[in-house]
């Protein structure tokens, strides 16, 4: 049994419109919504072996929020083929992760991350899978227990989605 936990970063600032997409930073709100989401997992007791993320500059700021309550003792893999990735790239590059790494976060952007929820995520009784297709909103996590030994075995719809962490959710 394998773990994949799906992050989308925090919310980004649009305030510098002649910053390149890739260098925006979160503002206020998304580092604010990061480390509340650091500490929901932390107190939920989530670990991860891996941690796969994009080197874009919010994506390293969630990461750097998230830190703040919860110690992600993992190695982190900063890949650029997540930024601007669509759901297939992202299942080839999941399909690469080391097999001795039962649990994986991977930190990233929409629609991809969404879609690749929704993609995994076989149908289920709590409605959980419909709620992402709905809405995957910033700083939004989703984590996949995959009935797998081997992180190339990966399939659409082998997953089942057994947390659902959207930050709105959550007290202050």
């Amino acid at each position: 049994m394998k773990r994949l936990t799906v992050l989308r970063h925090a919310k980004s600032s649009w305030k510098d419109r002649e910053l390149d997409d890739f260098d925006r930073p979160l503002n206020g709100r998304g580092r604010k919504a990061a480390r509340r989401m650091g500490q929901e997992i932390a107190e939920r007791g989530m670990r991860f072996d891996f941690v796969l993320a994009s080197p874009a500059a919010r994506v390293r700021q969630t990461l750097d929020g998230v830190s703040e309550h919860h110690r992600l003792d993992a190695p982190l893999h900063l890949e650029p083929r997540i930024y601007m990735a669509r759901v297939a790239e992202l299942m080839e590059l999941i399909g690469t992760v080391p097999d001795e790494m039962s649990s994986v976060l991977l930190v990233g952007h929409n629609t991809s991350a969404e879609r690749l929820v929704a993609k995994l995520a076989m149908d289920d009784d709590t409605g959980l899978r419909r709620r992402v297709e709905e809405k995957f909103p910033t700083a939004a996590l989703a984590s996949i227990e995959l009935p797998i030994e081997s992180w190339k075995d990966v399939q659409p719809e082998s997953g089942r989605l057994v947390e659902l962490i959207y930050p709105a959710d959550l007290a202050d």
